[in-house]
């Protein structure tokens, strides 16, 4: 084992877990005030339950030798999951650091049912979607499984991680329905600090998402670390002037989304393109995402924050373009087509269509299997109250008929002053 390897990925894993909660806000802040806390808790609850699924049995089905479709059990409930090495890392923390992906891709899925899907439903899903969707698609992928061998590249998780996600989460969407009044009434982000908040977290977080995927203190990780940051700052650059140019007005959750989807974008890539490559492939990445958000927004599908937009077609032509922009000088595995093998865009186009079939007729048959036992969607009234309080008891935001009520301490030896109301 190596020493600087380990520090590397100690912190790598500990950068994931951080986007979770970096998910949290960012989603959190998107949605109306009375569904914050039950927004937020989607993100923060798959740390618990995917986790232990993970650990039980996810990383077994996803890492260990089995078969081309899946693993075996080998290592369920972490047998001979220890100190040893696995690479030239601990074994144990290597399970710990892809625990962090599966941790996060579940988490993503319900940015396209917030604020209309029943909490206890969505825990039962994830969980089990972790087991029957997310470790199968990782072990394809990264645990030697028929598209590492077919030669698939996916550095950080274009497919196995965005695709995979925004397919569940348009499986989702169908089976759960629309938000009561969706294209109707007027629903806006209540919290636009908490957007670019979490977006900020995320870029920070994303660089043990992407960097950490080398396994290593090496040069790959140091070139993963700088694509990116450049990446996400063309999708930025990109999505202001069309911002600008369409609306005359850039805005704050634009930028927050162009981020998310250049790091989205640049995930497949990270390790495999030079850096002006990564700048090139973010900046073509926003054209797709923003004009799919922008049609999205004018039918009847209800993808709450936009998964399929960001992660879906972002992961899509970041998983393409790691076809196009790949370098055999940088890293061994493959050329792309800018390099003399075009064959690498059929691999890539192959392993994107390959997750989207699997994963959206799978998730799709567990949400309704689910449904058969439990309802899979907020009532009406349930949804006009707020998911925060009829989903957990509680609220973001104290209020009280309309108004906030704000309550002064009183110093030691003085009387306590009458609260004081002032109109929201």
């Amino acid at each position: 084992m190596n020493q600087a390897d380990t520090a590397w990925m100690l912190i790598s894993t500990a950068l994931v877990l951080l986007m979770t909660p970096a998910l949290a806000f960012f989603y959190g802040g998107l949605v109306r005030s009375k569904n914050a806390l039950n927004t937020m808790m989607m993100s923060f609850i798959s740390l618990g339950f995917v986790s232990v699924a993970w650990a039980l049995l996810g990383y077994s089905l996803a890492f260990t030798t089995g078969n081309d479709w899946l693993g075996d059990l080998s290592n369920a409930f972490l047998n001979g999951v220890g100190l040893e090495a696995k690479g030239t890392i601990p074994h144990a923390l290597f399970m710990s650091f892809q625990g962090t992906f599966c941790i996060i891709t579940a988490a993503l899925i319900s940015g396209a049912i917030v604020e209309r899907m029943r909490f206890s439903a969505y825990v039962v899903f994830i969980t089990l979607w972790a087991l029957v969707v997310y470790s199968p698609i990782a072990h394809w992928v990264w645990g030697g499984g028929w598209l590492a061998k077919m030669g698939a590249l996916d550095f950080a998780g274009g497919t196995v991680v965005h695709v995979n996600a925004a397919v569940a989460a348009v499986a989702a969407v169908i089976a759960v329905g629309k938000r009561h009044g969706y294209g109707q009434t007027s629903i806006v982000p209540h919290n636009v600090p908490f957007v670019l908040l979490g977006s900020g977290l995320l870029w920070f977080g994303w660089f043990g998402f992407n960097a950490g995927s080398a396994l290593a203190a090496s040069p790959i990780a140091g070139l993963a670390f700088v694509t990116t940051m450049l990446a996400p700052a063309g999708t930025l650059v990109v999505w202001t002037i069309l911002d600008a140019v369409r609306t005359g007005k850039p805005t704050a959750v634009g930028a927050a989304t162009a981020i998310v989807v250049g790091l989205v974008a640049v995930t497949p890539a990270a390790g495999f393109v030079s850096p002006l490559n990564a700048l090139i492939l973010g900046g073509i990445a926003a054209v797709p995402s923003y004009f799919v958000i922008q049609i999205r927004a004018k039918t009847s599908f209800d993808d709450s924050l936009d998964v399929l937009a960001a992660h879906g077609v972002g992961g899509t032509v970041g998983a393409l373009l790691t076809g196009v922009f790949a370098e055999k000088s940088i890293n061994t595995l493959a050329d792309g087509l800018l390099y003399g093998n075009p064959g690498q865009l059929l691999i890539q186009a192959t392993a994107v269509l390959t997750t989207i079939v699997y994963s959206g007729v799978a998730s799709f048959v567990l949400l309704k299997v689910i449904g058969l036992v439990m309802p899979l969607t907020a009532t009406t009234a349930e949804q006009i109250e707020g998911i925060d309080i009829s989903g957990h008891g509680e609220e973001a935001y104290m209020h009280a008929s309309g108004a906030a009520m704000v309550e002064a301490t009183p110093m030691a030896g003085q009387p306590a002053l009458k609260p004081v109301r002032s109109e929201v």
